[in-house]
């Protein structure tokens, strides 16, 4: 099975071209093909090019625990730099459906810098979802253990609950993360991020990824956060938008369509070898 590993400001995907299968990836294998001791190591899988009849490309996108995430920032610019290595795509602009609707991408830099338009953020309950009567999820309340947060909620094709403090660092994404995540509010989960504001174009976030854990840097998580930022009156567009692996630069207009831009590095491409299907599933 042919792999080509790239990483987004530490962000890290495998991209696995469905004409390389012999079969169709289970979760199970999704699991050890991203371990970081039983596999190659990922943060995700991304599996296409794959037929599309709303874009020139279809991809998904699975997070090392095996569940299907609808969009990602990074998984996209990744799989955008993927289709220039591989001579399917030119600098003109071209489009990528995901479960979380379709993109479009534009290479910059000989694919060392993609930028992305990564639709339109939503803030309202039922597009995200969050439980409760239809709303804008602004400024509410949340208990988590021994604390209560104020969140705001976003989607742009991926659920996100963003809660802004005046300092963040990786211990409070990880204290926390995981219980937000898994948080009744958000019946299909959620991605969760920590914003500190440092000025009027600039932004710092912590992040706890759905499906993957702490995380070093992500794009929709970048976009979601930004627009809150945005929608708060905190920020001004254009945000640049710090975290652990580096920055995105997030453009935002007047409907809240989000157009993010950011580096990829290629790390390495190879072959999985056959004893990977002959594996004994993780177990907690």
């Amino acid at each position: 099975m042919r792999f080509y590993k790239y990483h987004a400001l530490g962000n890290d995907y495998l991209v696995i071209n469905p004409e390389d299968l012999s079969s169709q990836l289970t979760s199970e294998q999704i699991q050890i093909i991203c371990h970081r001791n039983f596999g190659i190591g990922s943060d995700g899988i991304l599996l296409g090019p794959l037929p599309s009849t709303q874009a020139q490309f279809g991809l998904r996108i699975f997070n090392p625990d095996g569940s299907e995430a609808e969009k990602s920032g990074n998984g996209l610019r990744i799989f955008s730099r993927y289709l220039w290595d591989t001579g399917l795509v030119s600098a003109a602009p071209f489009s990528i459906e995901t479960l979380g609707g379709v993109v479009q991408s534009v290479i910059q830099d000989g694919g060392k810098i993609v930028q992305v338009e990564m639709g339109t953020v939503s803030f309202w309950s039922d597009d995200i979802p969050v439980v409760g009567d239809r709303r804008e999820v602004i400024k509410e309340q949340i208990n988590v253990g021994d604390v209560t947060f104020t969140f705001c909620a976003a989607t742009i094709g991926n659920p996100h609950c963003v809660i802004s403090l005046t300092e963040v660092d990786a211990a409070i994404a990880k204290k926390y993360g995981s219980i937000l995540e898994t948080h009744p509010f958000f019946p299909n989960r959620t991605n969760v991020q920590f914003m500190q504001v440092l000025n009027r174009h600039t932004i710092k976030i912590e992040i706890w990824e759905r499906g993957a854990g702490y995380t070093l840097a992500s794009g929709s998580s970048s976009s979601a956060a930004a627009a809150v930022a945005h929608t708060l009156g905190l920020c001004d567009s254009p945000i640049t938008v710090q975290m652990p692996g580096g920055e995105i630069l997030i453009q935002i207009n007047d409907d809240f369509k989000i157009s993010m831009t950011g580096s990829v590095t290629k790390v390495a491409q190879g072959e999985l070898s056959a004893e990977l299907s002959d594996f004994t599933p993780l177990h907690p």
